[in-house]
């Protein structure tokens, strides 16, 4: 039996080109699994699929929600859930990243569990990826997984960061919409946010209002909005609001969620929704350009001959890195144009 399993042929690329078309959800995560996959082969065969998706791709709302660990990021995400699909027309992606161990490299991909409701609706796929050492609180190919589940028709998709706090900015070129969470009653809730974590925020919610003081939110929202002053804008006609949430009681899901749509409206009246979009793709594309170049030169036949050698005289203080590095790329680009 094991022999007849293991020699079951794996589905067409056309096969799974047709099945994410029709929403089906066993074709999406086969193909998010090849994205995913560092196998050559794998990899080919991804590109093809987005490729061919990318004309029935539907238009969506990206959501992205961060903070730090404990915050409450999965409860309110199943709270929210239940909200964005009360309008019947919509289906909802959940991408969580979970971190990867600098060790065994593996993930424990704990998140669908926690979304144990909302994981058994037929409108929602839920899907947990490592974040594989990858810096910015993202799996390093969450992008190409929004583009795949756009054209198996999630019009709401919302990515999850690790939540590791500052370091999770990368969010901000993939999403359209960034909820920061903070939750209240654990001294300053600011002092650990720095700079760039505040500045990218859309919206803040001071989660757990259910539990916490009177005083410990009136503070936590107080200083949010403080905060958020001192910050430069992100877009000229929108201004973060702050919001005091519960996932137990519902307390403030439904105004997060209008507040959203609210966004959406009001950078498409200013042409702003599709210039961020354009300037991710922007990023994204020279993102890819650098990983590939980077994978090309060291599978090139020179620097496999010459690489050893270099290192060894870097270590034996016979050349510096930077000329051991010229060196090496001019065996492939020769010669380097002048700085």
């Amino acid at each position: 039996m094991k022999q007849n399993r293991s020699k079951r042929r794996a589905p067409t690329t056309q096969a799974l080109i047709r099945g994410i078309e029709k929403g089906q959800r066993g074709a999406l995560s086969k193909a998010i699994t090849l994205v995913e996959s560092h196998r050559p082969d794998h990899r080919e065969q991804a590109h093809t699929i987005l490729d061919a998706c990318l004309p029935f791709r539907c238009e969506s709302l990206r959501i992205g929600i961060t903070g730090p660990p404990g915050v409450g990021k999965s409860t309110i995400i199943e709270a929210l859930g239940d909200t964005i699909l009360e309008e019947p027309a919509n289906k909802l992606a959940v991408l969580t990243i979970d971190p990867s161990s600098s060790r065994s490299k593996g993930s424990i991909l704990g998140d669908k569990s926690r979304m144990e409701k909302l994981a058994q609706r037929s409108e929602v796929y839920i899907r947990p990826s490592p974040s594989s050492g990858h810096l910015g609180g993202t799996s390093p190919r969450t992008h190409e997984t929004i583009l795949l589940c756009e054209a198996a028709g999630y019009n709401v998709i919302i990515v999850e960061t690790v939540g590791v706090g500052q370091s999770e900015i990368s969010v901000d070129d993939m999403v359209d919409f960034i909820l920061l969470l903070i939750q209240p009653g654990s001294g300053d809730e600011l002092q650990g946010m720095k700079r760039g974590i505040m500045e990218i925020a859309d919206a803040v919610a001071v989660t757990k209002a259910d539990q916490a003081s009177r005083q410990s939110m009136q503070h936590a929202v107080s200083s949010c909005r403080s905060a958020l002053q001192l910050m430069p804008k992100k877009y000229p006609c929108w201004s973060p609001h702050v919001f005091e949430v519960s996932s137990m009681n519902g307390k403030g899901i439904g105004e997060l969620w209008q507040n959203a749509l609210d966004f959406r409206t009001a950078l498409r009246a200013h042409n702003l929704f599709d210039t961020h979009r354009h300037r991710q793709l922007d990023h994204f594309f020279k993102t890819l350009i650098e990983e590939q170049l980077k994978a090309a030169f060291y599978r090139h036949p020179d620097v496999r001959k010459h690489l050893s050698g270099l290192t060894a005289e870097i270590r034996q203080n016979r050349l510096t890195p930077f000329s051991g590095a010229r060196q090496l790329i001019e065996k492939v680009i020769s010669p380097l144009p002048p700085r």
